[in-house]
Parts: structure tokens; sequence; C-alpha cells
């Protein structure tokens, strides 16, 4: 059978098949095993391991120091960057993540790590180096520092840090200071030092941030596929963004750790920033009476957030294959933390006297950090996608992975391809797991016995290395081109259903210029297509 090769495609945003570079075994340069030795490790006299830990960040030098901090997408990192500037920090986002900072990660740390460590991993090494070539090492590690998300579990997620600190080592900026901030405490205090504040007002700045970039986000992903005029969506999200960050950069300064969370929750604030988001949005032109099949995103947290490199430009890849990507919310993966901590709390309910209350805790927070999401949506005439109920999530992956394997994100991924399916929200998920990570493994496995039941579900799992490009994409295809039959046949369905035709479609759509607005809802009727449900709520209109 002949190979699938993707069609290649003019855009500098996207890469096909066709375009990825070939390299013969027998030819290609055969690298040293470790271009960098290892350096001699300082055992303590008793023998113990030492933990990292970084030098103290003194309330001083937050003047003249610079927090570096990566790893989402550039929306999310831009409303961060904005939200710890209006509390005196001096900050800088890394540059997205490359190919070179995979060979890198490799190099400098441990190379039988997940590729999501390589790249974060080569990432910073890469961005120090160059530091270092510019104003050196002495110079790099008195004016710069890291700040990254930790944890601890049955994922090498765990031990990111110590990736680091092997890279910081090898490139001899053993002194390079880097601080955690523990995904599950929202409430750290400050670290040693004084200089890094982990309090409230820090966290529930970025938990804001990434809430109103998760909306943008899926605006964006919801008008690009549509837009008449090439580029007007490009533009209108970087405008809103700006605005946005604008908006954390220069709002109230708080200080307290209840004002922070009152204000948050009771301000306006950020709701007038949305509608302004959406009167950008405004300007751009759609035809949503294309039809394309949408192509739910799911995976490992890094690989499934990322844009770029990491994982082969997934999301502009698909676009430029005549698909709407649906994206992973980072909102969700917040709301699933909030949810295995109230699991913990039910199940040691007649064990920990204080059970009940932290549960009433946990789902309180899952309640608020959903009402704020739903809040801002509704700034935006609720175009964005709705958030699954994880009880809804758990409920569906139940029979095929247990809610207390808490692994990466645990049973979410059988969660939302059940969710999707069952709910017609989108026409085929693609997973993308990095090599050899355990908890997706899993995870990919229990979907063997959710394809045995329904074997009609569209699934691509894709494991990711960093570079096996082809492999991943072809593989990807054949699954998309099953997706685009399924798309035109229940458009065509909707059409003799509602006794429409495209031309009628097209001319009942121009008569009602609001519908060629991004910003104007169309609902959700049962099916998945957007032009089966532009043409669903045309028909109820006429009626």
């Amino acid at each position: 059978m002949e190979p699938m090769i993707a069609r290649s495609h003019p855009s500098h945003s996207s890469r096909s098949i066709s375009g990825v570079r070939i390299v013969r075994a027998d030819s290609a340069h055969k690298a040293p095993l470790r271009a960098v030795p290892p350096p001699e490790r300082t055992v303590p006299m008793n023998g113990h391991y030492r933990a990292y830990r970084p030098r103290p960040f003194t309330r001083e030098e937050r003047d003249r120091v610079t927090i570096l901090f990566g790893g989402l997408h550039w929306r999310a990192e831009r409303l961060i960057q904005g939200a710890m500037e209006n509390l005196g920090y001096r900050t800088q986002v890394l540059p997205p993540a490359s190919r070179a900072d995979l060979l890198a990660g490799r190099e400098l740390a441990d190379i039988g790590q997940c590729c999501p460590t390589s790249f974060t991993t080569g990432n910073l090494a890469n961005f120090l180096r160059a530091q270092v070539a510019r104003i050196g090492a002495e110079e790099v590690t008195k004016n710069y520092l890291y700040i990254t998300a930790g944890s601890c579990g049955a994922c090498r997620f765990g031990q990111y840090h110590e990736s680091y600190e092997l890279a910081l080592r090898n490139l001899g900026l053993e002194s390079f200071r880097v601080f955690l901030l523990d995904q599950a405490n929202l409430d750290q205090g400050a670290q040693e030092g004084g200089g890094l504040e982990l309090n409230m007002p820090f966290t529930l700045g970025a938990i804001w941030a990434v809430v109103l970039a998760d909306l943008v986000q899926d605006l964006e992903y919801r008008t690009r596929p549509y837009e008449v005029n090439a580029g007007d969506t490009e533009r209108a999200t970087r405008e809103a963004v700006e605005r946005l960050y604008d908006a954390f950069r220069r709002r109230p300064v708080l200080r307290g750790k209840w004002s922070a969370a009152l204000w948050y929750l009771a301000t306006g604030y950020f709701v007038r920033a949305m509608r302004e988001v959406k009167r950008i949005y405004d300007r751009v032109e759609v035809d949503r009476t294309r039809v394309k099949p949408v192509v739910k995103i799911t995976g490992e947290f890094y690989l499934q957030t990322v844009e770029g490199d990491p994982n082969y430009n997934i999301h502009r890849w698909l676009e430029a294959e005549g698909a709407e990507v649906y994206p992973a919310a980072v909102t969700i993966w917040l709301d699933y933390l909030l949810r295995l901590a109230a699991q913990e709390f039910e199940d040691r309910i007649g064990v920990d006297r204080r059970a009940r209350l932290k549960l009433a805790a946990a789902r309180t927070g899952q309640r608020l950090l959903r009402w704020t999401y739903a809040r801002m949506r509704r700034a935006l005439a609720d175009v964005p996608h709705e958030l699954p109920e994880q009880a809804e999530l758990r409920a569906l992956a139940a029979p095929y992975y247990h809610s207390r394997l808490s692994g990466g994100e645990g049973d979410m991924l059988v969660g939302k391809a059940l969710w999707a399916y069952h709910g017609k929200k989108a026409h085929m998920t693609c997973e993308l797991s990095p090599y050899a990570c355990m908890p997706n493994t899993m995870s990919i496995g229990a979907m063997a016995a959710v394809l045995g039941r329904y074997p009609d579900l569209l699934y691509a799992p894709i494991e990711i290395k960093g570079d096996a490009e082809v492999h991943a994409l072809s593989r990807c295809q054949m699954i998309l081109t099953e997706a685009k039959k399924r798309a035109q046949r229940e458009f065509e369905e909707v059409l003799e259903r509602t006794g429409l035709t495209p031309e009628r479609l097209r001319e009942a759509v121009a008569a009602r210029p609001e519908l060629a607005r991004a910003t104007t809802r169309v609902p959700h009727y049962g099916v998945a297509g957007t032009a089966a449900n532009l043409a669903l709520h045309v028909a109820g209109a006429r009626r």
C-alpha cells in the first residue's frame, strides 16, 4: 500500500509531512554518546543524598533579578507575566521550545527521560547558554532565576527539577536558582530570603490568567478555520492578549490572603476586560458554512498545551489539513486537581476528623473555578466551549480506568474521549503522549477496551518523541481522512433533514449579518460539525 503523504501547504505557520527532511541512517552524522561529561558531585560526609536547594532570593534582589518561566501556550504565558509584574517582579518568558532544545536536554540531562522533560530542560539550558555568552556565568546566576510547577506521583513530572539541576551542573551553573511552585498548594508563602512570595495574590493571579487565556485560545481556534480574511483572527488574538496583559499589569495591588480571594471573586474588572476582547473579535468576519471535521486534542499536559516543535505544531498542522481544532484547556486540569483532592478527602471520611470539612472546601473550590470560567465565557457571548463536568468524565471512564490512578491526567484521557464521542463534541480525538510516558501508556491501553466497545470512535493516539514527525503526522492523517468523511456525511444528512441546500443555507446566512461575526454563538444541536450546527440553527429560526 502506498504511504499516505500530506499535501504541501504554502502557509509558513504549518508543516506538512512532505516538507520533513529524511536522513539516511548510514549518512547521518554520528555524534558522541555524550558531548558533556557529567561533573563530579560532592557527596556529604554521611553519604546521604541531598536534594537540590536554591540559594535564597531576597527582597532587595527583586529590582535586578529577572524571573524566567514558560511551558504553556503563549497567551497564558503573557497574561501570567502581567500578573507577576503587577506584584513587582521582573519577568521574562522563555522562547518557544525548539528541536534544538530537545537535543540539548538529551545532551545535558538524562537521555532516557520523556520528551517534555528534554524540551523544558533544554529550553532553559539554551537560553542560559546564550546569556552566558553575552554577559558571563557569574552575571547570569546573579541576575536570573527560574520558576516552574512541581509535584510528585507516578510521573517524571515530580523529578523535572532533578533534570534541571543536572543540566545546570553540566553547564557550570550550579549556583543558578530554580524554584518550584507546588501545583497542589495555593499558599506556599515566602520562599527562603523573602524575595519570592508564592502566596494567594500570586497564585490567584496565575489562575485567573490561565482561565482568561484558555477562553481566548478557544475563541481563536473556533474562529480561524472560518475567517473570511486570512490573518484577521491572528491579529485579533494578539490585540486581545495585549489588552488582557495590560489589565493584569494595572489591576489593584493585592496583599492580603482573603482580601485577594474576595476581590477576584467579586470584581467585575476582568468581565469588562473580556467584553473588550469580544469587541475586538466582533470585527472578524467568518463563513461557518465551510464543512470541517472537529478534532479534540487531549494527552499529556505539556504536549497538549504548548504549540510548536514539542508536539510537531499539530494544532496548526490540523488546521492546514482542513480541520477545526478543539484545544485542551488548562482550566480543566485545575478542575481535575481539585477533584483529586476531593476524592482523597472523601476516602478519609471516618479516619480524619476534618475530612468532611476539607471535602466541602475542595468542592467549593471546584464550583468557584467553574463559576469563574462560565462568567468570563458569558462575556464572550458563550462562544468558547464549556468545561466538561469532572463527575461525568469520571463516570464515563470508570469501566475502563480507575479514578484513583492519578498519574498524569489519570482517567481524564479516557473520560474526555468518551465525552466527545457520546456528546457529539468532536468527530475525532487526537491524544498526544510522550514516548515511554507511563500514565499515558496506561490510558492508551485502556482505550483499547473502549474501542472494542465503540469501534466507530475515531481515536488517534500519537506517541511523541520529538524527532519522529513523519510517523506521527501520517498516523494522525489516516484517522483525519475518515473524520472528514464523517463531517461531510453529517452535514449532508442535516441538509436533507432540514430541506436546505448549500446554496439556500448561504443565502439564509447572508440575510442575517450577525451570523458572519466571530462572536455570534451557534448553539450545539447534537451534531459535532460547526456547519451542521449552523444549518440546524438557521432551519430552526426559519420555522
